[in-house]
């Protein structure tokens, strides 16, 4: 039996994560970039200016709501949407790209984010101008919402509308408990073993205490943790890459001509096919992009929707700092990191070193630490993952209240509570492929209604450019419910 659930999943993982949705998520962050003029060229400096910018300068980023009001703060919603994609793919991710499609796979996870930007940015505008205070007070929006009311709202698209929304929302379901869940604490089990020799049970019952104080506690509590531990755990990151990089600085120069030569196969290495060479760093810095920033899966509006921001161009541009600090930074750093270390040959663009995965990242940081870069890598995995099943427990929970109603998210959480500790304890092989399917299937009911509803993501984005950046006098587009 679960020889056929294996067949059946790789049957259909391979045609989620094979050239259909790789093109699928390509095209839709082209389109949005096209309907849209650019935005993340155009209004770069705007932007970054409303964005990473605006938490010096202006208190009402950072600022908490009262405790009565169940929305958070941008800075917030940020956080915990970078807690759930700032994870394992930023390490382990990174490496596998560079291990099967070379240094080059590098440029094309470059080229996926930058049109992800937009993809990501269109779901946060819909997100927020379709979103539906719930009984209990909290905004709720996501996919699910726009698919519903978005989508439905076309003449005779109603039905459809509803069971793309129903799709969505099982499938973010099912993948919550998988790569938002046991991947990635068996990920911590493992790595807590080898580098420091704490058996998987430990590691197991800790993480579940924590958890469990954190996640039932609600949103509030989630974003409030996010908030401190994704800008403490990215920090950390990126001084320890930085030191190896600057340790290595004088090839720093050869790393990024080996990565543009290796997009374009400009030699052919190992004396394989030039073309070969091409497709397979397309394929693999394709994919680890969009599974490093999620954009165009539909995951991280469904925390970006409970900002207390009212503009939706303005929680958009959130959508696409967060696919730029992903992306562009952390896994770029990774990458370096990788390449300037003398683990692959720079030359050919193959692996000297012996280990794979967190432990070619871990063993680049041992060139210049020591013993301690696998202890590093494994406190990063550690920060990176447990972070990301913090995000994706509020992504199930609002999955399921869509399906189930609000009462009922008490069993949902204490689900997901207790599957960490067997996520610790289990060989998650099968549970790693079937998270994966699921994860991209969110893809499909998100991307069609992103793309059908795109006229109506170019107008409020005009509509905000009108009114914010050349100050004209515009009723302003910032709810379908108001």
């Amino acid at each position: 039996m679960i020889d056929v659930i294996a067949k059946v999943n790789g049957a259909v993982n391979g045609v989620v994560w094979g050239v259909f949705g790789i093109v699928l998520l390509f095209a839709a962050g082209i389109i949005m970039t096209l309907v849209n003029k650019g935005f993340q060229f155009t209004h770069f400096a705007h932007w970054i200016k409303k964005t990473i910018g605006a938490i010096f300068t202006d208190r009402h980023i950072t600022a908490h709501t009262a405790k009565d009001n169940k929305a958070i703060s941008q800075f917030q919603s940020l956080c915990t949407a970078m807690a759930a994609t700032i994870g394992t793919g930023n390490i382990v991710g990174v490496a596998t790209a560079i291990i099967a499609g070379g240094p080059g796979a590098i440029f094309w996870m470059w080229v996926m984010a930058i049109f992800g930007m937009m993809t990501n940015y269109s779901e946060n505008v819909l997100g927020i101008y379709f979103r539906r205070k719930s009984a209990t007070g909290e905004w709720r929006g996501g996919a699910m919402y726009y698919l519903k009311d978005g989508l439905g709202g076309y003449k005779g698209m109603k039905k459809i509308g509803c069971v793309l929304a129903f799709l969505f929302c099982l499938f973010c379901l099912l993948a919550s408990f998988g790569i938002g869940n046991m991947s990635q604490v068996n990920s911590i089990a493992g790595n807590m073993t080898s580098a420091f020799s704490v058996p998987a049970w430990v590691t197991g019952i800790v993480l579940v205490i924590i958890a469990a104080l954190v996640i039932l506690g609600g949103l509030k509590r989630v974003a409030s943790v996010s908030e401190k531990l994704v800008p403490f755990m990215a920090l950390l990151y990126i001084i320890g890459a930085l030191v190896v990089i600057l340790s290595n600085a004088a090839v720093v120069p050869q790393v990024f001509a080996s990565i543009f030569k290796g997009a374009f196969a400009l030699r052919a290495a190992g004396g394989g096919l030039v073309g070969y060479g091409v497709q397979k760093a397309i394929t693999w810095g394709f994919k680890r992009g969009a599974f490093s920033n999620e954009a165009g899966l539909g995951s991280s509006v469904m925390v970006h929707s409970s900002s207390n921001v009212k503009e939706p161009v303005q929680q958009g541009m959130w959508g696409i700092f967060e696919v730029f600090a992903d992306t562009i930074i952390v896994c770029t750093l990774t990458a370096l990191v990788v390449l300037s270390s003398g683990c692959v040959d720079l030359e050919s663009g193959a692996v000297i070193a012996k280990s794979a995965g967190a432990g070619l990242v871990g063993e680049a940081f041992g060139t210049v630490f020591g013993s301690g870069g696998s202890k590093f890598i494994a406190i990063a995995i550690l920060l990176f993952a447990f972070s990301t099943t913090l995000g994706w427990s509020h992504y199930g929970a609002t999955a399921w209240q869509y399906i189930f109603g609000e009462k009922t998210q008490f069993i949902y959480k204490g689900l997901f509570v207790s599957m960490i500790f067997f996520g610790c304890i289990m060989k998650l092989d099968l549970a790693w492929d079937l998270s994966d399917t699921f994860n991209g299937l969110m893809m499909i009911p998100n991307l069609i209604g992103v793309l059908s509803l795109s006229p109506l993501v170019a107008h409020i984005t005009a509509n905000y450019i009108k009114r914010i950046i050349h100050g004209k006098d515009e009723k302003p587009m910032i709810s379908a419910f108001e």
